[in-house]
């Protein structure tokens, strides 16, 4: 699902964003009972519900997550690290049972769950954006080397596909129970079956392609559209881009981290861009126009007589847009004075007679201004 048609995570648990951890928690497990596949057998739609909660209760319930999610929205969702977030399976939900329900669920509600799913490794790859891509957003084209699904057993790993039988041990499970006497009574565990490792089947003919395992490498070339507003290290994701899983299951993810590029003259901070201007005196004191670099272009702006610096010209809504769509930042124009270093005799005559004139004298208004400026710079 891209990060366009996701609904919010809060909508989906019906909570507050001053929603507490307990509150977050109780608005999961009711969730989870509601669209629990054991309630609702083969019902698609309320698989994708139990999955969904389950990924919002992950970032949610996670501290740091949640405060990127509340930052960045599902844009940073593969920033979040160590999660699942985009690709789970329902090992990954029901793992999370334990914290939610008490720790004594092994297998969802209806007790033994069905084979185990593989699920392929995700791939990391970097791309290099400017400011003119983070303003407008950008599709990019990247060819990656990853394991696809073998085309000649459809992913099995088993000879034509079909080559493969129920485990005879696990009887298709993928897990096998034990009853152990203990001085509190039997006990019965599921562990994963040590013949199918949890597949439920064995193959009796190895697919001479990929010998057996399901998966070859091959390059892909992969689509990734980059919204505008994204932030150097933001990690991105796509979900079921990465490697394939062996026999079969679930494909990993896509993470996309961002790096920028700097600008030759430009730089950011945070949605605002940065550009230093230098002004020569005559220009500072008597004024005109100069033409400033933008993320997109030129702009010609205004230099006001008797411009000192340190101020700050701003040119609004020429910065990069929030990753949240709350607004776009500005271009921050900070302006100094270039003072010669060298003179000629008559410049330096011309200079002096000037020493004593009214308007040459820093007015105690100018003064304070320049010592306010200095003293905030060091606060």
């Amino acid at each position: 699902m891209s990060t366009a048609t996701k609904r919010d995570y809060y909508e989906i648990l019906e909570v507050t964003k001053t929603a507490t951890f307990e509150e977050i928690k109780k608005a999961y497990r009711k969730k989870a009972i509601q669209f629990h596949p054991d309630k609702n057998p083969g019902d698609k739609e309320a698989e994708e519900k139990f999955k969904e909660a389950a990924e919002a209760y992950e970032i949610l319930s996670d501290e740091q997550k949640r405060a990127k999610y509340d930052r960045y929205g599902h844009a940073a969702a593969g920033g979040f690290g160590g999660g699942h977030s985009g690709g789970f399976s329902m090992d990954d939900i029901f793992s999370q049972f334990g914290d939610i329900f008490g720790g004594h669920f092994g297998g969802g509600f209806g007790g033994q769950r069905g084979p185990r799913q593989n699920r392929g490794s995700d791939l990391r790859v970097k791309v290099k954006l400017t400011l003119k891509d983070i303003a407008s957003g950008v599709e990019k084209k990247i060819k990656v080397n990853k394991f696809v699904a073998c085309s000649h057993c459809r992913g099995t790993g088993a000879d034509g596909g079909t080559a493969y039988e129920t485990c005879s041990t696990c009887k298709g499970s993928g897990v096998v129970t034990r009853v152990v006497n203990t001085i509190l009574g039997q006990m019965q565990t599921q562990n994963t079956c040590p013949t199918c490792n949890g597949e439920g089947k064995t193959i009796t003919k190895k697919c001479s392609h990929c010998a057996g395992e399901g998966i070859v490498r091959e390059e892909e070339v992969i689509s990734i559209n980059i919204p505008a507003g994204v932030a150097e290290g933001m990690q991105l994701s796509m979900s079921g881009k990465g490697n394939a899983a062996r026999h079969g299951g679930v494909n990993g993810d896509l993470l996309i981290l961002v790096e920028e590029e700097q600008h030759p003259e430009l730089f950011r901070d945070d949605n605002d861009v940065v550009y230093n201007l230098l002004l020569s005196v005559s220009t500072a004191a008597i004024g005109g126009s100069v033409v400033v670099p933008t993320i997109d272009g030129k702009a010609k702006v205004t230099i006001e007589p008797g411009t000192q610096p340190g101020k700050v010209l701003r040119l609004k809504n020429k910065g990069l847009p929030s990753i949240n769509r709350y607004g776009t930042g500005d271009l921050l124009i900070n302006i100094s004075v270039y003072i010669p270093e060298k003179l000629s005799d008559s410049e330096k005559e011309t200079l002096g007679g000037l020493e004593n004139s009214p308007n040459f004298q820093p007015s105690k208004s100018v003064k304070e201004k320049i010592f306010t400026h200095f003293r905030r710079m060091f606060d």
